[in-house]
């Protein structure tokens, strides 16, 4: 997707709230009739059907009328392809959209006139019922572009993106590997021994942000101080987020280019950070301390990383069993809980070498020596595991 900033007029905003509105609302009913399913009843409304109640529904209700026909079909027909997805097994059950969360809706069948540039940073996109709605022409739009979605996100900033498929990034072609092991403190260390951090926000930045939500936490709800201060925080969130964003996709686009091979780490980040709550019977313990660190990880843009790697180096990136990564020495192959001294040093206590940590769990990554609890990868075993006879079967 190709994501450029939407700049439409006060009326223009207005007719596309409106779209916003009226797609949320058919998404909502058709995940409501969806959810009286049941495994023996009889098969729930698709497509076709749907159609047939929404035309129906525009006859019987004057502000749905208004709105456009092809926003509130195209919703349907992204329900109707959400529940493929779900019996195919690749995505979730669809869910509910809420209001100022889930705004946006999406234009399908656009003609080669719909999209046209103006000036060097303008351009234009032809929405239903609003008519031509200006963008920033930051960078060029993809060719043969058929279908775009406007959104709106919490910092009530419009922004258009075309569906586009992008084109690979070329390997430089000299059979370079490189290892990459991701982190809290150094977001992505290199085997090369380059440490490549996220931006944060700066300090005045974050102290802003404590300010807000102290302030957040005494306003009271509905109240017009609440929503500013809602839309203070948001835009501060949005400034992080979209940072987060760009380093993700100028990182990846160099390592693409710089090397043929890159392995990373198999991480469960959605396990990794799950919330330690526990629940009432068998309550959790550091419960705060986990979940700093959780947010510290989706800050860290672990996963955003990778799939943009694999976007644009398809079939160069090596996913490694992440286990003892971080024991092993990348020198002689020893592994020992006491060679890792602290969260930055590693030394070895079998051959003394010593080096960053996390670059000495990156050349253990471009190495692939990930060994397994189970047998160990044939050099060394793991420290915390009796040794195995070889002959010896487990049922």
């Amino acid at each position: 997707m190709s994501r450029y900033r939407l700049v439409p007029t006060a009326v223009q905003e207005a007719v596309l709230r409106d779209h916003c509105a009226h797609a949320r609302f058919v998404w909502n009913l058709a995940v409501e009739q969806h959810s009286w399913w049941r495994p023996g009843r009889n098969r729930a409304p698709g497509y076709l059907e749907q159609a047939r109640q929404l035309t129906e529904a525009r006859a019987g209700f004057e502000w749905l009328r208004t709105g456009s026909q092809m926003v509130q079909q195209q919703a349907l027909r992204d329900f109707a392809q959400a529940v493929r997805n779900l019996f195919a097994g690749t995505h979730r059950k669809p869910t509910w959209r809420k209001a100022g969360r889930d705004e946006g809706f999406r234009i399908v069948a656009v003609k080669a006139g719909h999209v046209r540039r103006l000036s060097r940073k303008t351009g234009e996109a032809w929405i239903p019922k609003a008519g031509w709605v200006r963008f920033r022409w930051s960078r060029k739009v993809p060719d043969g572009v058929k279908s775009y979605r406007v959104t709106l996100d919490r910092a009530r900033r419009w922004h258009i993106a075309f569906a586009a498929i992008p084109e690979s990034v070329p390997g430089p072609g000299t059979g370079e590997v490189a290892g990459l092991d991701r982190g809290v403190n150094v977001s992505a260390a290199l085997s090369t021994g380059e440490m490549l951090c996220v931006p944060r926000l700066s300090p005045r930045r974050r102290h802003r942000l404590s300010h807000l939500q102290r302030r957040l936490a005494r306003a009271k709800l509905g109240s017009n101080r609440r929503a500013q201060v809602k839309l203070a925080i948001a835009r501060l969130r949005a400034r992080e987020a979209d940072t987060c964003k760009d380093w993700c996709e100028k990182t990846s686009t160099d390592l693409a280019r710089r090397f043929d091979v890159i392995r990373v780490e198999d991480l469960r980040i959605k396990n990794m950070t799950r919330s330690a709550r526990g629940s009432v019977a068998s309550p959790g313990k550091n419960v705060r301390q986990k979940a700093g660190l959780n947010r510290e990880i989706m800050r860290s843009g672990w996963g955003r990383l990778v799939r943009r790697l694999e976007d644009k180096a398809p079939g160069r990136i090596e996913k490694i069993n992440p286990a003892y990564t971080s024991q092993r020495c990348s020198a002689c192959g020893h592994i020992a809980v006491e060679s890792r001294k602290s969260q930055a040093l590693f030394a070895c206590v079998a051959c003394n070498f010593a080096c960053n940590a996390d670059v000495n769990a990156a050349r253990n990554i471009a190495a692939g020596h990930a060994v397994t609890a189970r047998g160990g990868d044939g050099v060394a075993r793991p420290a915390n595991r009796e040794p195995q006879h070889d002959g010896l079967l487990v049922a």
